[in-house]
């Protein structure tokens, strides 16, 4: 018997048919989880990545096409193993039990409704972060409400037009703030256990973009305006060229150490709380080795 799921869990509600191993929609996947790495993972914010790494499970396919995606690799592609939610929930005990800090779901809105099974089979011990692009449908996020302890989402955009020349995301400004909302009204301000390491709370990403300072500040400014009491915001410089970026005059490079402190200021003088990074942070060595295992 074939499963078929008519399909609007992301922002565009393509009502696309999707059963368990092949889909036709935007993120041509299926409704079972496709996995490219489960590993402990140690590239995340102090508070995320400890000593002992984030318990990482890298999910293929995307609900976005950012022309510099640094894991393109299994974005677009959709390359990796195809596991069942009691296979997922085994995974997270494999990690749990190696020491990790969390277990930390990357990139799985379009799988949201069985890596929320995979979490009834088994509840980590530890936190449960959910890792996404921020284009995430609040009703989506709502299948969720329990089951995560701490959001990390991207806020990549404060101009739709951007968003959608180089993410193909339409209105994304008003979706990413949006579900903000929903994950601050789930797992409120942010928490730390005795380790100093998240326990609960939203930390709000923006990777800075060459030639796009601009922008970067007006995420800053809404972010300020919206959320500054809220959330932590981690203000990222580890951009390099990747995919198609490499073919975009304005993209095939990495930020200047001026464009940076421009947005840094800006930060600083918001009076945001969070993370900076250094801009020797901007290298490939980040980037995971994909091992295509589920286990």
């Amino acid at each position: 018997m074939v499963i078929v799921m008519i399909c609007d869990l992301c922002p565009r509600k393509c009502n696309a048919v999707r059963t368990e191993h092949s889909g036709d929609g935007f993120c041509k996947m299926g409704t079972l989880p496709v996995v490219a790495r489960v590993a402990p993972h140690y590239g995340e914010e102090t508070c995320i990545s400890g000593t002992r790494g984030s318990g990482t499970v890298f999910f293929s396919g995307c609900t976005m096409k950012c022309k510099y995606c640094q894991n393109h690799e299994i974005s677009l592609t959709g390359k990796g193993v195809t596991l069942t939610p009691k296979e997922l929930a085994k995974g997270y005990k494999m990690l749990e039990e190696a020491g990790v800090h969390n277990i930390n779901l990357v990139t799985a809105d379009h799988f949201v409704e069985a890596v929320a099974e995979s979490l009834d089979i088994y509840r980590p011990r530890i936190p449960v972060v959910y890792n996404c692009s921020g284009y995430t449908s609040p009703k989506t996020l709502s299948i969720l409400d329990g089951l995560v302890d701490v959001y990390l989402p991207d806020f990549k955009y404060a101009d739709d037009a951007l968003a959608k020349k180089l993410s193909s995301a339409p209105n994304y400004v008003e979706t990413a703030t949006a579900a903000i909302q929903e994950m601050i009204f789930q797992v409120g301000k942010p928490r730390y256990d005795d380790e100093g390491m998240m326990k609960k709370g939203v930390i709000v990403r923006h990777l800075i973009l060459p030639s796009h300072t601009k922008n970067s500040i007006a995420v800053l400014e809404r972010l300020a305006r919206y959320f500054k009491n809220d959330v932590l915001v981690s203000l990222m410089c580890q951009y390099v060229p990747c995919g198609e970026a490499k073919k975009d005059p304005k993209l095939n490079r990495k930020i200047t150490r001026r464009e940076y402190e421009k947005v840094e200021r800006v930060l600083f003088s918001l009076g945001l709380d969070g993370f900076t990074q250094e801009l020797s942070s901007a290298t490939e060595e980040y980037i995971p080795e994909w091992d295509f295992a589920g286990n």
